[in-house]
């Protein structure tokens, strides 16, 4: 059994409202030093397979449901 993680986040200079509604919250709320915040999407999926091909599993998934290539990026990883 084993389990990858899948990372996907916005690519640089797309826009992230939830992001930057967060941060504008957590400083309403009196949080302070707030640089940035940035939303990312994790998912944990658990495969029967070997790692090496779960990852491939996981980045096919990746192209064919989970991330917009167009303005995300995506990582998989073993955990």
């Amino acid at each position: 059994m084993t389990i990858i993680e899948i990372r996907i986040e916005l690519k640089k200079g797309v826009a992230d409202p939830e992001g930057k509604n967060t941060r504008k919250t957590l400083e309403s709320l009196g949080f302070k030093g707030i640089a940035d915040v940035r939303s990312v999407k994790l998912f944990e999926v658990e495969l029967d397979m070997p790692a090496d091909e779960a990852v491939k599993a996981g980045e096919e998934m990746c192209r064919k449901l989970l991330a917009n290539p167009v303005i995300q990026n995506y990582r998989v990883t073993v955990r």
